[in-house]
């Protein structure tokens, strides 16, 4: 296996590994690493007659991944549609908007991307077990593609803080899961500490191979839109490591000369766990913590998120903006996409939309500014949340009459 150079995103430390182990963090300042790959043989004009050889998926750009040896764990993952929709109502502007559905992945978010090229660097490493913290989806995924690899999976979840679908998929697909009495910050101060003692392979998004797999999703965009850049990229934020994902794939795609332009980024976190929003909205240097996030938005609940660094600096070498809302404007946005758009996600997947819609009704985007909205999980992710605003009807007799009689009452 050849060596793969990272670099610290807070020195600018570089450090290469072609050995049996992987760091997550820098050993000069602790802080999280990047791959760099080598594109300098690379050029657009060379990649895309190979890629469009091949389907769409996260391994369909295998030269600008840093695994490209063959042995992927794989289930097809990435591929996924971007849908043309209407949403962004009260704006005057001729805006294009678009939803990139992560939810069509095979565990039903965007963590399929990730682990897919995480996992097949564990089984490259020849590691036997896989470890991560999560609010859901990152377990759920992770759960799967170490049963695909014939790896042991070992999660731990903030007790009484995911839902359920998500738990429901790590226990089925064979995962030790603990339960923390804490939030997920507290699953993962441990995670780093508990993979030393128990030999096991990181795979959160501090892993920076899970980024590789993650900025697939630009580059898909990027054909998607027939060869350019959206103009906005509007994505949920919890840990951080989507946003941070799609700049570094629009980056290499500047590299090789696909493109030419950079897309704005807006990173949207609910009201009650926003320390990424407070930070670039305020111009803070550091984030300052939320002891106890709250929001129903499981997936995003989180309050001392990892890949802070890699988000905040990506939006504002964009020059973007971020968004806090609170989740009455999540759970409205939720219902809208469901209703209008027929796309049903879960509460943390509407954050997104709901900031583009936010952003709309400001007067923010220009006319004919292609607004591309992340979402990131299937809404059967979490249906307890899509259920709380539900109200059972009464049943009726199974006749013709009672039927036509309910239908004619209304609902």
């Amino acid at each position: 296996m050849g060596e793969v150079e990272f670099e610290c995103v807070r020195c600018g430390s570089r450090i290469r590994s072609g050995g049996d182990e992987d760091s997550v963090v820098c050993t000069r300042c602790g802080d999280g690493l990047q791959v760099l790959p080598d594109l300098s043989s690379l050029s657009y004009d060379l990649v895309k007659r190979r890629w469009r050889s091949r389907p769409m998926g996260v391994w369909r750009y295998r030269e600008m991944l840093p695994l490209n040896g063959g042995g992927e764990v794989t289930m097809n993952e990435g591929g996924t549609a971007l849908l043309r929709v209407s949403v962004l109502g009260g704006s005057d502007l001729s805006v294009q908007a678009f939803v990139k559905n992560e939810g069509q992945n095979p565990t039903g978010s965007f963590k399929d991307r990730g682990m897919t090229v995480g996992v097949t660097r564990a089984k490259a490493l020849d590691r036997r077990r896989v470890i991560c913290a999560s609010t859901g989806n990152t377990a759920a995924s992770l759960a799967a593609y170490a049963a695909r690899a014939g790896l042991a999976c070992l999660v731990l979840v903030p007790a009484g803080g995911i839902a359920r679908g998500k738990l429901a998929q790590a226990i089925f697909h064979g995962a030790h899961v603990l339960r923390i009495r804490g939030s997920f910050d507290d699953a993962m101060r441990l995670v780093v500490e508990a993979s030393k003692r128990l030999d096991a392979y990181v795979l959160n998004s501090i892993n920076p191979f899970r980024i590789e797999g993650q900025k697939t999703a630009a580059f898909e965009v990027f054909e998607q839109l027939g060869g350019q850049a959206p103009e906005w990229i509007v994505c949920p934020v919890g840990n951080g490591g989507n946003l941070a994902a799609y700049w570094k794939g629009f980056q290499e795609l500047k590299a090789i000369r696909a493109i030419d332009r950079m897309p704005r980024l807006v990173g949207v976190q609910a009201e009650g766990a926003a320390p990424i929003a407070d930070a670039v909205r305020r111009n803070l240097e550091e984030i300052v913590p939320v002891p106890t996030p709250s929001t129903v938005a499981s997936a995003i609940r989180i309050g001392n998120p990892a890949n802070w660094r890699k988000t905040v600096r990506a939006i504002r070498e964009s020059e973007g903006l971020a968004l806090k809302l609170p989740d009455e404007e999540i759970l409205h946005v939720q219902e809208l996409l469901a209703r209008r758009e027929g796309i049903f996600v879960e509460p943390a997947s509407a954050a997104g939309v709901a900031g583009a819609i936010r952003l709309a009704n400001e007067g923010t985007f220009e006319k004919g500014d292609r607004v591309m909205c992340v979402c990131t999980g299937h809404g059967l992710k979490d249906p307890e949340a899509a259920l709380r605003s539900y109200i059972e009807t009464p049943a009726v007799e199974p006749t013709l009459d009672a039927v036509v009689a309910a239908v004619e009452a209304g609902p």
